[in-house]
């Protein structure tokens, strides 16, 4: 499988067909369409050591303790369909940690935006200060 300029073996991809959930009548009942993918994010040796700190360190519902990432697909009424999206979402997944995230560059506030804030501090407090005193009767 082919995700940006990385290459992942077949063998890494664990796939198992189970049964859908949901409507569809008798044909759900019977086919295993849906596929449930793991992938071992941990222990993968494609993957780069930068990108793989990147993808453990995203808190992900569908990553394991073990760093396995667990995905299932059950949108099609195919398991071919299904292998593809599932299969699709990996790769979309491992595109969000290939490239690093650009570092925030700290910046002063302007002398006009503190002079905004306070002019607003100020104002608020004369607002609330006139509700004092006030006989509502």
């Amino acid at each position: 499988m082919q995700v940006g300029q990385l290459q992942i073996d077949d063998d890494e991809l664990v796939e198992r067909f189970v049964r859908s959930a949901g409507p569809g009548g008798q044909n759900v009942n019977k086919v295993a369409t849906a596929v449930e993918l793991r992938f071992d994010v941990a222990g993968s040796p494609s993957l780069p050591e930068p990108v793989r700190a990147r993808l453990l360190a995203k808190r992900d519902r569908r990553m394991t303790n073990d760093g396995v990432l667990v995905l299932s697909a059950q949108r099609f009424r195919t398991q071919e369909r299904n292998r593809e999206d599932a299969r699709a979402r990996l790769a979309a997944f491992i595109e969000g940690g290939l490239k690093a995230p650009t570092p925030r560059v700290a910046t002063r506030p302007t002398r006009a935006s503190k002079q905004r804030r306070l002019d607003a501090k100020r104002e608020r407090s004369t607002i609330k200060r006139g509700r004092t005193g006030r006989n509502w009767d």
